[in-house]
């Protein structure tokens, strides 16, 4: 089960990321951009997926993931149940809502850096 706690340690350590607590709700954004969000009773984590690929992930996985509500489907959003999260998987789709929100000179640079940070073989 992944944590509210687990996805703040991954989110912070990207750049231009910035938390807020909006209406008992902790999200994180990238200037006015929300790309993680969590339910009020944080059981269900929000987060920026492309529009064109979302209904074949929930389709995969519906124990896993759900489309957010009518209002909500205009964005490229898609959501989680956190107990059934797994965290390896949490950090990569955390890290690639990041992706859809910055701009890609900030995402090569901190892939060079994630690069320059592995041990050399």
């Amino acid at each position: 089960m992944v944590t509210v706690q687990q996805v703040r340690a991954v989110a912070l350590r990207l750049p231009r990321t910035t938390e807020h607590l909006i209406r008992d709700r902790v999200k994180f954004r990238v200037g006015k951009i929300v790309y993680v969000a969590f339910s009020r009773d944080e059981t269900v984590m929000g987060f920026g997926f492309p529009k064109v690929e979302r209904q074949a992930l929930v389709e995969a996985r519906p124990d896993v993931f759900h489309l957010p509500n009518e209002s909500n489907m205009r964005f490229q959003w898609v959501q989680a149940w956190m107990a059934a999260l797994d965290p390896d998987e949490m950090v990569e789709l955390v890290t690639d809502a990041w992706r859809m929100c910055v701009p890609k000179r900030v995402a090569a640079a901190f892939d060079a850096n994630l690069l320059e940070a592995l041990p050399k073989l």
